[in-house]
């Protein structure tokens, strides 16, 4: 039987999937597996299922935000999915992080879709033992790298970027930073807390891997090569910590 969106089942979902908010990159992701079979593009949800150095991976995307990233959580967990990394940009509140990778141990739960599962004091953390893995494979690769405090947000222009109506309103996005920034928050997304709030409670090893593309109300970009040449990196580095982290499951 089939998932309800993402077209899906057990027999073509394997137990470590990528998740990718962008269902285009899932097709850059799909160029470094051995024999890619598409299983669906469905809605938001663009969905391969192949192998990388071995290890069985699905590559899938969640949109934008939480409550598809709660569906893809939620259709991956009913096909056998045991080990999650959340792959995308993240927003950051600090210039020197800029085309660097934000790895977070954990993120604030300003998000409502977790909150529909669980109360807000549950923490959403990240599997230290996956985190570990990702933090080393990124060394490896040369790249620098931030454990950092992320707070996933639902208002996009209405907390994170100024818009036409934003202004209209006279809404201060500006407070939104001032206010991380007090707490010690390292980056903004849209789906880090819900998924690893999931992630928690499926006793899904789950963990995020963002790089750090823009500055906080897009004051400052990366510019477009430089960020194209990232994201391929970003791809690498998800696959090849995902196969370390099978490939050290099994020594265990």
């Amino acid at each position: 039987m089939t998932t309800l969106y993402m077209k899906a089942d057990s027999n073509n979902i394997a137990e470590n999937v990528i998740f990718s908010g962008d269902p285009w990159r899932v097709e850059v992701l799909k160029k470094y597996l051995d024999n890619p079979i598409q299983v669906a593009f469905a809605r938001e949800f663009n969905t391969y299922t192949g192998t990388y150095k071995g290890v069985k991976v699905t590559i899938t995307s969640t949109g934008i935000g939480s409550p598809s990233a709660a569906i893809a959580m939620e259709e991956m967990y009913e096909c056998g999915m045991k080990v999650a990394i959340r792959m995308g940009t993240v927003m950051a509140m600090n210039s020197h992080l800029l085309g660097k990778f934000l790895v977070p141990v954990g993120s604030i739960r300003e998000e409502s879709t977790s909150k529909t599962y669980v109360d807000a004091s549950y923490p959403a953390i990240a599997d230290f033992q996956l985190l570990q893995v990702i933090n080393k494979t990124i060394s490896d690769y040369g790249f620098e790298y931030e454990n950092g405090l992320n707070c996933t947000m639902d208002g996009f222009y209405s907390q994170m970027k100024e818009s036409k109506f934003s202004l209209e309103r006279k809404t201060d996005i500006h407070h939104t930073f001032e206010r991380l920034k007090k707490v010690g928050v390292s980056g903004i997304d849209m789906e880090s807390s819900c998924m690893l709030v999931l992630g928690r409670m499926m006793n899904v090893k789950t963990a995020s891997l963002t790089l750090v593309t823009v500055l906080e109300n897009l004051s400052q970009v990366l510019e477009p090569v430089e960020r194209s040449a990232k994201e391929e990196t970003l791809c690498k580095l998800a696959l090849e910590s995902i196969y370390r982290f099978a490939i050290l499951k099994e020594k265990i």
